[in-house]
């Protein structure tokens, strides 16, 4: 996966889980479809929480929309972010343990950034 960091970058910014990369994948199948959570829900068979919590990130990062009856369908507000969802796709059917590590996994230089961070609450 070191060779492709923008994928890399990607998967970290915007993939907290396994279920996330399941959840945009499924979205990502049939884009003109509107998905209510709860078919969602039963389709990756996760709890509405995971869904809807991926969702509204999906929806900050410009990945997804929601419409005005609640329904939910996969939407790239650009086509690099649609570019970088199909390297996914296809990275994480042809190598989905390095994508299962890249999510479990933080990032070394973020975790050396972080340990420099001042913390006046501790």
């Amino acid at each position: 996966m070191s060779e492709d960091a923008g994928l890399a970058a990607f998967v970290r910014e915007h993939m907290r889980s396994v279920w996330a990369v399941e959840l945009l994948l499924l979205l990502r199948r049939d884009p003109e479809r509107c998905w209510p959570p709860a078919d969602l829900v039963a389709e990756l068979r996760a709890s509405t929480n995971l869904v809807t919590d991926n969702l509204t990130a999906f929806e900050r990062s410009g990945l997804a929309v929601c419409d005005d009856d609640g329904c939910w369908r996969y939407a790239p507000a650009a086509p690099a972010l649609d570019a970088l969802a199909t390297r996914l796709e296809q990275a994480y059917r042809e190598r989905p343990v390095a994508i299962i590590n890249l999510i479990a996994r933080p990032d070394p230089i973020q975790g050396l950034a972080d340990a420099f961070k001042w913390r006046g609450d501790k």
